[in-house]
């Protein structure tokens, strides 16, 4: 019984985060809904490896960019 429920609950945050990141939305349904499914379902796990990899790189990169923004704005000064 448990074990249904966190498979339905995961496939939907999972669906609805896929959809809500083509529309402008949050990746974080898809991290929540690979955790749920993760439990059961070791495809899952690697998927959930891929997507947690991809975001601290692109944070890394963001966090990057706007440190090089800032430090241009403080020379033109």
């Amino acid at each position: 019984m448990l074990k249904t429920i966190r498979l339905s609950l995961g496939a939907l945050l999972f669906i609805s985060g896929i959809i809500l990141t083509l529309l402008p939305g949050s990746i974080l349904l898809v991290i929540a809904g690979l955790m749920l499914l993760s439990y059961d379902w070791p495809r899952a796990r690697t998927w959930l490896k891929f997507f947690q990899n991809q975001m601290a790189s692109s944070a890394r990169k963001l966090d990057r960019l706007l440190l090089f923004r800032r430090l241009r704005k403080s020379r033109v000064r």
